[in-house]
């Protein structure tokens, strides 16, 4: 969007005196730095730093906050946004290297990690304890990226989000300097609340370079379960009077026909191609009976087919990664295609209203694009299978995306539950938010005077001059 940067030389001169050859500007590498696995067309940065302490982002954020050099942090790179985009050039900082589980506190609760760890690495490391971390947004993200994007998922529904299940940070300032924004008690009256700001904060405000977390006890028993609609309608209705009947689930994942069709496809599945529930209960052997019984038996008030349950640890791994394989089995349904994936979340209350409304857009068009949804937290998300270079396509998608993200906030929802705002949903920020934006835009230019931090994205242009 702009020129290099005219002090971009004597950046990269200084931070390869701190670096040596893990200051990289290969084309390889900064093209892998300016993606992330969205629809955004990539921008590269201008260099790449791996970083492999606080210290060492602290360094690179103090030289190039002296050149007013923008700064991206970059980690496993599955966001959905366009957040890691440079949309300025600059410096990527990778912080991968940066992947030490650094303490565990079983009779507290908690632990303390460095932003590169993967979700999937934390909990095989906790396996032993008897701990969990329940998080899971499907891919295996980062925690860093996690807490940045206020990620959440399939386990929300009885475990909530990153917001909920993060007790304190480290965080590297715009200027360089250090700050912890709490400590590992649960509950503090003194002062503002930073950690809060942080989290969702996709790196425009500071690098997030230490993350302390609340841990779970591992259930005594868990099963999974699947069940088939005649309609979508009838699948919803179930959701809903199964969270307001209090039953404990811990995963309620809604696919639609056009989901189900393609995870069969990818993953070998057998599933009858209607609108299908994902369930999956934790407790006692006793408890977890009870609760499939339970929602069974309410799944049958509307119209159910084939509920199937089990405990077997095999036959739940093989169910949960068709899950998280599904935007994959989308994108297989077409060759040379990639997906546009977007989210929205409502008030549970309207969950039917808007996915039935968003299902009668998407039979009138030409575009395909399942359905999946995290629905006990009344969130879902499209996945539109398009060509990147038919502008026809693109065109019709951007379309469809934006009466979806209108509809949930006119039902008093917002235009991304989980994904984040990234580039692609700051347009809907005023929208959503209204005047609170120019509090957010304030805030970004009190931390970040020289908006070195991720420019480009939250803040909507307008709002950041």
């Amino acid at each position: 969007m702009t020129s290099r940067h005219p002090k971009m030389d004597q950046v990269i001169s200084e931070l390869t005196e701190i670096l040596g050859t893990r200051c990289s500007t290969a084309a390889a590498v900064r093209e892998q730095h300016g993606k992330d696995e969205s629809w955004h067309f990539p921008k590269a940065p201008d260099a790449v730093c791996f970083a492999r302490s606080t210290e060492e982002v602290s360094r690179i954020v103090s030289v190039c906050a002296a050149h007013k050099v923008p700064v991206i942090p970059f980690a496993a790179g599955t966001s959905l946004e366009g957040h890691v985009n440079a949309v300025y050039g600059g410096v990527s900082i990778d912080l991968n290297e940066m992947n030490e589980i650094l303490r565990v506190s079983p009779e507290d609760l908690d632990c303390t990690v460095q932003p590169g760890v993967r979700r999937k690495q934390l909990n095989e490391y906790l396996r032993d304890t008897g701990l969990f971390f329940p998080i899971d947004p499907g891919a295996d993200a980062s925690i860093g990226g996690m807490a940045s994007t206020r990620a959440s998922g399939t386990n929300a529904v009885r475990y909530g989000t990153m917001r909920e299940n993060i007790l304190s940070l480290k965080v590297v300032l715009p200027d360089g300097r250090v700050i912890s924004t709490g400590h590992r008690a649960k509950k503090s009256a003194a002062g503002y609340d930073l950690t809060k700001l942080y989290i969702g904060s996709e790196g425009t405000l500071g690098i997030i370079t230490e993350v302390t977390l609340r841990l779970y006890g591992i259930p005594e028993a868990i099963s999974a379960a699947t069940v088939s609609f005649p309609d979508i309608e009838g699948a919803i209705k179930s959701v809903i009077l199964t969270i307001q009947s209090g039953i404990p689930v811990a995963r309620i994942e809604l696919l639609d026909e056009v989901q189900v069709d393609a995870v069969n496809r990818y993953s070998n599945l057998d599933l009858a191609v209607q609108p299908t529930l994902f369930l999956e209960f934790h407790g006692s052997s006793a408890s977890v009976q009870e609760q499939a019984e339970q929602v069974s038996a309410i799944c049958s008030e509307f119209g159910a087919e084939g509920f199937k349950w089990t405990t077997q640890a095999e036959e739940r791994t093989k169910l949960w990664q068709a899950r998280h394989d599904a935007a994959y089995a989308a994108m297989a349904l077409r060759n040379g295609a990639q997906i546009w994936a977007t989210d929205v979340c409502v008030p549970i209350s309207r969950l039917a209203d808007c996915i039935l409304e968003t299902k009668k857009d998407l039979a009138e068009s030409f575009l395909v694009a399942p359905l999946v949804g995290h629905v006990g937290d009344g969130n879902f998300h499209l996945s539109f299978v398009i060509k990147k270079e038919n502008p026809e396509e693109l065109k019709e998608a951007e379309r469809l995306n934006a009466r979806l993200i209108e509809r949930a906030l006119s039902m008093d929802g917002t235009c991304t539950g989980e994904h984040g705002v990234g580039l692609g949903k700051k347009k809907y920020m005023y929208m959503e938010h209204g005047e609170a934006v120019d509090v957010m835009a304030a805030v970004k230019r009190a931390l970040d005077p020289d908006n070195i931090m991720n420019p480009g994205k939250i803040i909507p242009d307008r709002a950041a001059e």
